[in-house]
């Protein structure tokens, strides 16, 4: 079973030998170095399989699984040189699907790998995954969005809310909700960045952004996304 693999471990000698590993079992690999680049390198083109390494700098492995279980069921094998049982027991219950202690043997590393693609294969949801609300499409697998089947250019930021907003149609999201959905690790975002996501989604997505039919406001309260029931002129 070939599978895409992204690999993040800031240890270059680690990183190199899972990769040899894992490209010899026939798999492509992907290799970042510290947990920022792996978030951004799953938004922009999801793996089937992460192998996380837990001190990385920028964002550690534990947040990077931590933001990740809040956007994906992506497997993730992690790994650590800590080996005490409250170390492992908090990966699991960050939602890592398997954990190996360093140093390991990279024949372990693969077989590690080959069961947990193989258990994602079985589990693997067979409905659309794609959200439809009316003629705005969103699909979370290509990250990709449609507009009366125009391909829409999204920021991971937009894109997000989007999703949010698409999986429950017709729901009213407060802005301090829909910060939720943005960026886990940005300590930096405010109600205000909500504001500019929903002006920037506008343009992209509306007939007329100065009269809205899909991402209307709920005033006093935030945003809900509608199905368009007119061509507002």
């Amino acid at each position: 079973m070939c599978a895409h693999v992204l690999v993040a471990e800031d240890d270059e000698k680690q990183a190199e030998l899972a990769r040899r590993y894992l490209e010899r079992e026939g798999h492509e690999v992907v290799v970042v170095s510290d947990g920022r680049a792996a978030l951004e390198q799953i938004r922009q083109r999801p793996p089937d399989l992460l192998l996380l390494d837990v001190m990385m700098p920028k964002v550690d492995g534990l947040d990077v699984c931590r933001i990740l279980r809040q956007e994906s069921d992506l497997p993730v094998l992690m790994l650590t040189a800590r080996s005490t049982e409250d170390d492992l027991l908090l990966g699991l219950d960050l939602g890592a699907d398997d954990y190996m202690t360093k140093p390991y043997s990279p024949r372990e590393l693969v077989a590690r790998v080959r069961t947990l693609l193989r258990r994602a294969q079985r589990t693997a949801p067979q409905a659309d995954p794609v959200l439809r609300v009316g003629t705005l499409h969103v699909d979370p697998v290509r990250h990709e969005v449609r507009s009366d089947g125009r391909v829409v250019d999204c920021t991971p930021g937009e894109f997000q809310l989007l999703q949010a907003m698409a999986a429950q149609p017709g729901r009213t999201f407060t802005r301090d909700q829909l910060l939720t959905h943005l960026h886990g690790f940005d300590r930096y975002i405010t109600n205000r960045t909500v504001d500019v996501h929903v002006m920037n989604l506008r343009r992209k997505i509306e007939p007329n952004p100065r009269k809205p039919a899909r991402l209307v406001t709920v005033y006093g309260i935030g945003y809900k996304l509608v199905e368009e029931t007119h061509r507002v002129p």
